[in-house]
């Protein structure tokens, strides 16, 4: 890549001046409730809170304000399986620039319907965003329109860099920031804005364990990523080339967080805050959450970046975290296939007040005695000691119970 000059408050504050009037400047709000839960002293910026439920709506507008009138005319190009695309396709339709988004053809439904809602064409093509950026280029570089990068363009990253300008108004005295990092745009910014307004600011870097490329960066290592994440925001497997010195230069650390570590924390922004955060957003709570003693005594900035979940796989973490939390237990109970055996097994756990949401009877397909049966009792529970009291009253009464699900008492 050519040499690219400096990001500098100057640019910093140009943007602020085009994002002014048309992208949100979202809330920074305490947080008592997660404060509570962790011992620490919490803020949040919430990005989610734009028009299309992530910061990736400031970097867009920057980038293609900086057009000219024969590249407005000519058109964008973009790659992405959601953000960056509501980003684009939002600003291009409001200043009637035609905007072409490829996304990856394994793309849930719901996004690519958001993104063409917003007035964007939407091409299906690729396995990844990696390939589908690739094709996008190329449709670019064809047809002579502009590629919008995801985060590797200075004027994406002066444009992210605002909120944390906003971040640190708000909460002048912060003493750490944590913020995501896929290919490193929003950190980069948080970085930029920090060292130029409070330059003792720490700023921590978070990725998703299975795409930690920016962490392999720093550590010299070649990177790479592969799998299933429910960060799929920052599911990145290379750096920026632009962003990555910048890390280098101005942030303190980057930390990796597991998948229940970031499922953890989604639930317990739901649970806790009554916020609804996309995986990538989370990341930053996911670390506090595991190491809340690092943070004790500090005022700490969480940069929650967006909010654009999927509805089934919200539904899917908040019940597993039922489950992990004791409030919905998976009992297996062996009992002698009589009539009124189970009434009798029913009546134990609602007399110890579970409510039973699911039976099935298991004659065929377990390991029993042909005159005897293994019930499966789906129980809603208050917590694992209630789990507990159950599974104690019914071995009292002669009940074999066991455990299938995983929680807390396990």
């Amino acid at each position: 890549m050519t040499d690219v000059k400096p990001i500098s408050m100057d640019d910093i504050s140009a943007a602020r001046d085009v994002l002014s009037g048309h992208v949100l400047r979202t809330p920074s709000i305490a947080a008592p409730a997660i404060s509570k839960l962790t011992g620490v002293d919490i803020f949040l910026k919430l990005e989610n809170q734009q028009v299309t439920g992530s910061f990736k709506t400031r970097g867009s507008l920057v980038r293609m304000n900086a057009l000219s009138d024969a590249e407005r005319r000519a058109g964008v190009v973009a790659a992405s399986a959601g953000n960056h695309a509501q980003g684009v396709g939002y600003h291009a339709e409001r200043l009637g620039i035609p905007a072409t988004i490829y996304m990856p053809a394994n793309t849930p439904f719901t996004k690519v319907a958001r993104t063409e809602a917003l007035g964007a064409e939407v091409i299906l093509s690729g396995e990844s965003v990696a390939e589908s950026r690739a094709l996008a280029a190329e449709t670019a570089a064809n047809d002579g329109r502009v590629f919008i990068h995801p985060y590797d363009d200075p004027y994406v990253i002066a444009g992210q860099a605002t909120a944390t300008v906003e971040f640190i108004e708000d909460v002048a005295d912060l003493d750490v920031i944590i913020v995501p990092i896929g290919g490193g745009g929003l950190a980069a910014g948080c970085c930029l804005a920090a060292h130029a307004m409070k330059p003792g600011l720490e700023v921590i870097g978070v990725q998703a364990d299975a795409y930690p490329s920016m962490r392999q960066a720093f550590n010299g290592q070649p990177p790479h990523g592969r799998g299933a994440t429910i960060a799929d925001g920052i599911a990145v497997k290379e750096p920026g080339e632009i962003t990555t010195p910048i890390l280098k230069a101005h942030m303190d650390t980057v930390e990796v967080v597991t998948e229940s570590e970031i499922e953890r924390a989604v639930q317990v922004f739901v649970d806790s805050q009554r916020l609804i955060v996309e995986g990538s957003g989370a990341v930053p709570l996911a670390l506090l959450m595991r190491d809340a003693s690092r943070f004790q005594g500090r005022r700490v900035g969480l940069m929650v970046s967006g909010g654009n979940i999927d509805s089934r796989l919200l539904a899917s973490v908040m019940m597993r975290g039922l489950v992990r939390d004791g409030r919905l237990a998976k009992l297996r109970v062996a009992v002698i296939d009589v009539p009124g055996a189970l009434g009798i097994v029913t009546g134990i756990i609602g007399l110890k007040g579970g409510n039973i949401v699911d039976v099935m009877h298991q004659r065929l397909f377990c390991d029993v005695p042909v005159k005897q049966a293994d019930v499966d009792i789906a129980v809603e529970t208050i917590d694992s000691d209630h789990v507990r009291e159950i599974m104690a009253a019914l071995e009292a009464e002669g009940f074999a119970a066991r455990l299938l699900s995983e929680t807390s008492l396990t």
